[in-house]
């Protein structure tokens, strides 16, 4: 059972910015997590958001790939299937979780 993956323009963006194997690395991890993206508390893949240094992040789950530093923020749309990736950016915390709630309000 696939979601479907969709990109935020900015996160598209984001992707596209990357060096080219860690482009690679990102796009990999991002498919296979999209074959179960639910929160790992539902026995998924994706670990759960919440509130993240005081941003409203709820409904929201990460990927976190160490090797290269970088973190796949994302939301589901359960009833289409649909994995919406918000922001993909380094695995300074507080950026990118800011990030992340400035492209949800808009």
């Amino acid at each position: 059972m696939s979601y479907q993956i969709e990109f935020m323009e900015e996160a598209y963006n984001d992707l596209e910015a990357l060096d080219g194997s860690v482009k690679q690395q990102v796009y990999a991890a991002i498919l296979k997590v999209s074959q179960n993206p639910l929160p790992n508390t539902e026995g998924g893949l994706g670990k759960p958001l919440g509130n993240k240094q005081g941003r409203n992040l709820t409904g929201c789950s990460k990927i976190k790939l160490v090797k290269s530093g970088i973190r796949v923020v994302y939301q589901l749309v359960r009833m289409g299937e649909i994995m919406t990736i918000i922001v993909i950016a380094a695995r300074e915390d507080d950026e990118v979780y800011e990030i992340a709630a400035k492209r949800i309000k808009e």
